[in-house]
């Protein structure tokens, strides 16, 4: 198994990406923190991990609060006595907005979950594992963070940020060990797309926009993502690798 003896932690564990993520990697034999804003819902994974023979546990984090990251890296160093893994996965949707119409408030919500969240994981991951010179860690871009998309500009500009932020951050850590890479997912059938389903012509469209005409499946992300985790990707760093049914092609 990949992950055999690893520990792992991830962010935006309750749905979507991360919830596949972390049931897929206590499968492949991580022990798991799932980390959430969701009590209920993240408990829910935790308990999926559980029925399946897997080992995890949850706590409360609100990625955009630097207090609430930390005390989730204090919690993993405490309970497994090492972190091999990050997930820096937790993430928000667009407003649908065109710039001029968006509030300093509205921007900020987005940017401080999409992008500072990432730079808070980065941080704490890396204290952490430049102690013991090893470490693995995956942010969540998005395809969005590659090309522009109207009425979406705070989403799209910190996705961006991520793609660049995870390559400072791979040239920082490399020495010691750290690899540091980034998924972008396109469209695929996670709560962040939810809204877009009350439209059924514009939901279509936008679930077929890539070369294979369909959405994808928070699982198939999650399989890229254990990838640049294991040691199968032991000499990849600073990349980011589009999950996105060729979206970026179309």
């Amino acid at each position: 198994m990949r992950f055999g003896g690893k520990n792992v932690l991830v962010t935006g564990g309750a749905s979507g990406i991360g919830r596949a993520a972390a049931i897929k990697m206590a499968q492949e034999g991580a022990r798991v923190l799932v980390c959430d804003r969701d009590q209920e819902k993240g408990q829910a994974t935790v308990q999926t991990i559980e029925q399946n023979g897997g080992l995890a546990s949850f706590q409360e984090v609100d990625v955009a609060i630097e207090k609430s990251f930390k005390e989730a890296f204090q919690y993993a160093k405490g309970t497994f006595g090492s972190l091999d893994v990050l997930f820096n996965n937790a993430g928000v949707g667009g407003n649908e907005k065109k710039l001029h119409e968006i509030e300093e408030s509205e921007w900020d919500q987005i940017v401080d979950i999409n992008l500072k969240g990432i730079f808070f994981g980065l941080k704490h991951a890396a204290q952490v594992m430049i102690e013991q010179e090893k470490g693995a860690i995956v942010n969540t871009s998005s395809l969005l963070g590659f090309k522009g998309k109207k009425r979406t500009g705070p989403y799209n500009a910190s996705k961006g940020g991520v793609i660049t932020l995870t390559k400072n951050a791979a040239l920082e850590y490399g020495r010691y060990g750290i690899r540091v890479n980034a998924v972008a997912p396109g469209v695929i059938d996670t709560p962040i797309v939810d809204n877009w389903r009350e439209d059924e012509r514009k939901w279509k469209l936008i679930a077929s926009a890539n070369a294979l005409g369909r959405l994808g499946k928070p699982e198939e992300v999650a399989e890229a993502v254990l990838f640049l985790a294991s040691d199968q990707a032991s000499y990849i760093t600073g990349e980011t690798l589009l999950v996105d049914g060729g979206g970026l092609t179309f």
